[in-house]
Formats: C-alpha cells, sequence, structure tokens
C-alpha cells in the first residue's frame, strides 16, 4: 500500500510523541529532521511499516532501547487466554463455527499498541457484543471456503498478542472443515511493539495447533523481499493466505497472491478508506 498524507502526519506525530519525555532539545531536533529526511527520501512504494522499521535504528542511536513491550505482552496473552474456554464455546454453538471464529480472530486485532494511543479491555470486550461491526462479507466468505477446498497449503500471517490466542481458535476449527490443508502459522522474527513472536506463540498454545515459523526480521508487517528461507517459502508455496491486522495490508496489498486480509479498521484513514466506523472489522480479498 502507497503511503499517503494522512499516514505521514501519523508518523511524524508518533515519533514527536515517542521522543516528549526526554529534556535534550537540540538531540530531539536532530532525530526529527533525521525521520523527516527518510520519509521525503522514501520510495514511493514505501509502506508505514517499512518506515517504522527504519525510524527504529534511528531511534536506538539517538536514545538506545526501544520500548519493552514484554510485560504488556504476557499481560494480554494471560488476559485472551482466559476468555478463551467461553469464547470457543461460543465458537462451537455457531451456526458456523468456522466463520465465528474468523470474526473474533478479527477482533483479537483491536491489541494493538502501535496504531492505538490507548488500549482499553473494556473496548476489547465490548466488541464481542457489536454485531454491527462484526460481519462477514458473504462473497469474500464463500470465496475463502472454495480456495481452501481446493487449496493444498495455508499460511496465517499473525499480528498481535492476545489475538494469537484467537488465532488458535480460528486454526481448530479451520482444521475441522478442511482437515486436507497444510497449515502454517508465521509470527514475527523479532520482538517489534507488541506483536507476537515465537515467544508468544509458545506461550498461547499456538505451537500445539500449527506448525509456527517467524519471518526473520522485526518490521511490523510482511515484506516480501525481507523474507528467507523457510518463511520466504512458505509465503510462495501458500494456496491461500490470511493476513491479519493493518500492517499486513499496508506491507502486502498489491502484491497479487491470492491473500485474504482480516483486520479492524483503527485509524482514521482505514476507516475512511472502507467508508465504516472505527474498530469495524473488514474480510477482504487480494484479487
Amino acid at each position: 500500500m502507497r503511503l499517503n498524507s494522512m499516514c505521514i502526519s501519523c508518523l511524524v506525530g508518533k515519533q514527536e510523541r515517542k521522543i516528549s519525555g526526554f529534556s535534550d532539545e537540540d538531540k530531539k531536533t536532530a532525530y526529527m529532521k533525521e525521520i523527516t529526511k527518510i520519509i521525503g527520501e522514501s520510495d514511493d512504494e514505501a509502506s508505514s511499516p517499512y518506515l517504522g522499521y527504519l525510524f527504529n535504528q534511528v531511534y536506538q542511536r539517538y536514545f538506545g532501547a526501544l520500548k519493552d513491550y514484554t510485560e504488556i505482552k504476557k499481560e494480554y496473552n494471560a488476559f485472551v487466554l482466559g476468555m478463551e474456554g467461553a469464547l470457543y464455546d461460543e465458537i462451537l454453538k455457531a451456526e458456523d463455527p468456522l466463520a465465528q471464529a474468523i470474526i473474533y480472530a478479527r477482533i483479537g486485532n483491536y491489541i494493538d499498541f502501535g496504531a492505538l494511543q490507548h488500549v482499553e479491555k473494556e473496548v476489547f470486550l465490548e466488541l464481542f457484543r457489536d454485531e454491527g461491526k462484526n460481519r462477514l462479507d458473504g462473497s469474500v466468505y464463500e470465496s475463502f471456503l472454495r480456495d481452501c477446498g481446493s487449496g493444498k497449503r495455508f499460511l496465517l500471517l499473525t499480528d498481535n498478542c492476545g489475538e494469537v490466542v484467537l488465532d488458535k481458535l480460528f486454526i481448530k476449527e479451520l482444521e475441522k472443515r478442511f482437515p486436507h490443508l497444510d497449515i502454517c502459522v508465521m509470527v514475527r522474527g523479532e520482538e517489534v511493539l507488541n506483536d507476537a513472536t515465537m515467544v508468544d506463540a509458545k506461550e498461547v498454545g499456538l505451537c500445539d495447533a500449527a506448525k509456527v515459523i517467524h519471518n526473520g526480521n522485526g518490521i511490523a508487517g510482511t515484506i516480501e523481499n525481507m523474507l528467507h528461507g523457510e518463511a520466504k517459502e512458505a509465503l510462495e508455496q501458500a494456496d491461500v493466505i490470511l493476513a491479519k491486522g493493518q500492517a499486513n495490508f499496508e506491507t502486502l496489498h498489491g502484491c497479487g497472491r491470492n491473500i485474504y486480509y482480516s483486520f479492524l479498521c483503527k485509524c482514521d484513514w482505514f476507516a475512511g478508506r472502507f467508508q465504516v466506523e472505527k474498530n469495524t472489522g473488514m474480510f477482504i480479498r487480494e484479487r
């Protein structure tokens, strides 16, 4: 997805807020100059997640280690694990358990400390009750079912901590509906914000539900030419891909692969693009 003026404004604002607690104004000014230079010299196809990756390298040079999300990730993994049994009961009672599992896993995309200034558990819980924001596009879902039925290799690109608990429930239902599918799950290869890594996958039991690999880098998204080895092979060989979260949409949209995107519209630009209220769930197809 190409960068746009609203995303540029958001990127700059986030960096300013990120350094607001430091007192050395000369260092802060120099930092922001480097940030704006990176944006100004970026390729037209550069995405927000990739620029964020570059910003992090500059930040560490000026201010040291990035914020540690370890405890936040543990908190939200534990929080959603505590809901797992009750939510899976609701999935099993649904008219279409797989569709319900996709919706619940998409709600988990709310737990995003990159897109949101404030992640509130009350808002997260309310989303499970908001039917207006929890619909699936029927034609896209039917296409998804057909592709899963005829395909052999399925790849799930995960996004956030906590959310991966609900991804695990989705995988369970996908395996039931399509037992022939060879399912692979990809997490981040390095720590970035509160995105899920192999540590989180093991913590929530995702590794017990499917084969889990990592993408080899710390970008909050999936950039094809930065994948290598097993991750690159998994993307290239997948017949069906489900990409979770705004960042995976931003880094992959337009690539032409058979990708289904599942995310909540958490920012003004996404809400405006799809003409929906914030936190509305989207399920769309690349092709």
